[in-house]
């Protein structure tokens, strides 16, 4: 082991900030509650560490602060008032502000309860709307946010009868001197929402034995290693951010950079900056677009060596929605000149439901594909032979982690074999208990253990490939298509790019279902949008057989995720009820 003088010496942590090496020997995950891992994690020199929209570093915040201001958080939670097993609302804002509140939380025995910042979809009023329903759903004693969202935050405390504060007023709050409740393994650590659910808004109810156990089976799987450090821009309100790169790095003992979710959409190769001066192995996630996003604003003038260093980046984890090999294969053309390896990328599959992840490529192996044809992705057994066959590249998502079963079935709930597509199933140690307060959505998606997962896709020699979510399906005279297949296919036409497609199914005049696709259009000439719709028409024409539905919106409409995915479930909502308006086209 080396001793703090050695590791600075060896130039192992960025000037001021927490290091990436210890003295404290490492232990991965094996906790009985989260309160556990931060005790110990706080016996060490790693911790978190804010970065600004550049990438500078703002903040370091060893754990060992981050405990002594969870504990004077969990006091004052206590003289507030608040009672083990309350909930506690919180805006998940990336900063030391919101990890305080929630380990102070944890510490007094309550449920946490990460809320979302604001999108640059629907405003003021639509982001209100969705605070009020998540914390009508939740019932928490009290809510906290920052106070520069005070407006939206208080307005939605006030409407749905909640006690609200700005984080900054604790501060002025005598704590309790009282004893802390103790913490039982089976206990509710916090609620999740879940940003794919079909059940939203339930808050998904995680047990301080099922976080740990994921936390151990994440931190196994990525086969953590002492020089590990891990970057992240992902949002805290989302399990990926939340469970993988908060609450995992923690419980696993590793230092993080953080670059704020907002910062990086208006600078995303500042991500790439910081990897790049990262002195360890690089451990970091991001949903298949925001690989996108960083190798689209890679100037093909400018080599990548010439800013960048990836050499070192040891996983590039991928996960969160359909992972897109085209776009894996652009960031490594983007970027191997950096010295970013292809192997590096980390396939994976999770949800909040099972706490976070259900299955990791193991490191090393990178982006593995199998083309699959498109009559046995839609179900229809053999394909018609007047049109021309079509395959399909899905992405092999890794290897259940430790602890966790993985099963495909049918639709009477049957066991499939390997390489026949069904609903995916899951059962494990980290799966929910349940949906906070809401039995009849529990029993809809658990069986004896098992969730359904509301996700299709096959086994192959133990690994799991996903095809796609079942809700998304359009069926078209009884003929399955999915709609990442019209998207893509639209995607090929010039101008268009990840993200500007959604493909659904809508009622037509005749009272038969048939596709509706919302394309972004940046095409000011009426002559130039009718032709682009007809070739638009014509692509999903040669998909389904069926003409569609094509509709030309202004850029940035289509609403996404929390996690930044596309919402095609709330795009066909807002296109319904006319909140989505399309450019005016002479037919």
């Amino acid at each position: 082991m080396l001793d703090r003088q050695t590791l600075s010496s060896a130039g192992l942590a960025p000037a001021g900030a927490t290091p990436t090496l210890d003295t404290l020997p490492r232990r991965i995950a094996d906790f009985e509650t989260l309160g556990q891992a931060l005790d110990y994690a706080a016996q060490g020199s790693r911790g978190m560490n804010f970065h600004d929209a550049r990438g500078s570093l703002a903040r370091a915040y060893p754990y060992s602060e981050l405990r002594e201001d969870a504990l004077a958080a969990a006091r004052r939670f206590m003289a507030l008032g608040l009672k083990k097993s309350d909930r506690l609302a919180l805006i998940a804002e990336t900063g030391p502000e919101f990890a305080a509140c929630f380990f102070g939380a944890i510490y007094a025995g309550l449920w946490p309860v990460p809320l979302p910042l604001p999108t640059s979809f629907g405003g003021r009023e639509a982001y209100v709307e969705q605070l009020k329903v998540m914390l009508q759903s939740s019932d928490p004693a009290l809510f906290l946010y920052p106070a520069e969202l005070e407006g939206f935050c208080a307005e939605a405390a006030r409407q749905q009868g909640v006690a609200g504060r700005v984080w900054e007023s604790l501060a002025a709050i005598e704590p309790s001197t009282g004893d802390l409740p103790a913490a039982d393994p089976q206990e509710i650590a916090y609620l999740q929402y879940s940003s794919g659910s079909t059940r939203f808004p339930h808050g998904v109810a995680v047990t301080h034995h099922a976080l740990l156990d994921n936390l151990h089976a994440h931190g196994t799987g990525l086969q953590v290693e002492e020089r590990d450090r891990c970057v992240s821009w992902l949002p805290w309100y989302h399990d990926m951010g939340l469970v993988g790169c908060m609450l995992s790095p923690l419980a696993n003992q590793i230092s993080v950079d953080y670059l704020k979710t907002e910062d990086f959409a208006r600078r995303p190769l500042a991500w790439l900056d910081m990897i790049s001066r990262n002195p360890g192995n690089t451990v970091s996630y991001s949903p298949t677009f925001g690989y996108d996003i960083c190798a689209r604003r890679m100037s093909s003038q400018l080599k990548s060596s010439e800013r960048f260093d990836l050499s070192r980046w040891r996983v590039a984890g991928n996960g969160a929605d359909m992972i897109r090999p085209d776009v894996m294969q652009a960031f490594v053309d983007a970027f191997a000149d950096a010295g970013f390896k292809a192997q590096a990328f980390c396939p994976s599959y999770g949800l909040a439901e099972a706490t976070l992840a259900v299955s990791l490529m193991p490191p090393g192996e990178g982006i593995r594909i199998e083309l699959v044809e498109e009559s046995e992705l839609s179900g229809v057994g053999t394909p018609a032979q007047e049109r021309p066959r079509r395959y399909r590249a899905i992405v092999n998502c890794g290897k259940a982690v430790k602890g966790m079963e993985i099963e495909i079935r049918d639709a009477d709930g049957s066991p499939l074999p390997d390489r026949a597509i069904g609903k995916v199933w899951v059962r494990g140690a980290s799966v929910m208990v349940g949906y906070f307060r809401d039995q009849e959505a529990t029993d809809a998606c658990m069986q004896g253990g098992w969730l359904d997962t509301g996700d299709m896709g096959y086994l192959s020699g133990g690994y799991i490939f996903i095809v796609g979510r079942a809700k998304d399906m359009i069926i078209i005279n009884g003929r399955n298509h999915w709609p990442q297949d019209i998207e893509w296919a639209v995607e090929q036409l010039p101008g268009f790019k990840s993200g500007d497609i959604a493909a659904f199914a809508i009622t037509g005049p005749t009272g038969e279902e048939q596709p509706a696709v919302l394309v972004h259009c940046r095409v000011s000439d009426p002559e130039e949008r009718g032709k682009l719709r007809d070739d638009i028409k014509e692509r999903v024409r040669a998909i389904t057989g069926i003409s569609p539905v094509v509709e030309l919106i202004p850029p940035r409409t289509l609403p996404r995720t929390s996690s930044g995915k596309l919402s095609r479930t709330k795009a066909r909502n807002l296109y319904l009820s006319g909140e989505i308006q399309p450019y005016d086209i002479a037919a």
